[in-house]
């Protein structure tokens, strides 16, 4: 049976053509086979295929992985600003609920 599309938007899509290509720079840059990435990701060869063409079906995890051994920078590589970001990313998660639930429907019962 086949795999069903990942379905995205064209700014993720974008996004997503973007960074595969910055990826398929640094393998060339540090002249990396799809066999020596496929095996220093842990991932099978078409896998990597997939993942430099932009493909949305291959997992995140993946990318970053690839991305951390390429030398690809994810973040800003100063790490007390990302350390910063961090935890006021942390301290506003604390302050927002838990869980979001539906709103109850708000019934007009004046007539």
């Amino acid at each position: 049976m086949p795999k069903t599309q990942t379905p995205i938007g064209v700014v993720a899509k974008a996004a997503l053509s973007h960074f595969a290509a910055l990826l398929r720079v640094q393998r060339k840059a540090k002249k990396l086979t799809l066999d020596e990435l496929a095996a220093r990701i842990e991932v099978t060869t078409p896998t990597v295929r997939k993942m430099l063409e932009g493909s949305p079906g291959v997992s995140i995890g993946t990318y970053f992985q690839a991305a951390h051994i390429l030398g690809v920078p994810l973040f800003d590589p100063d790490s007390s600003r990302f350390a910063v970001t961090a935890s006021k990313t942390a301290e506003i998660e604390s302050l927002l609920p838990k869980r979001v639930t539906s709103r109850p429907a708000d019934y007009d019962d004046d007539f």
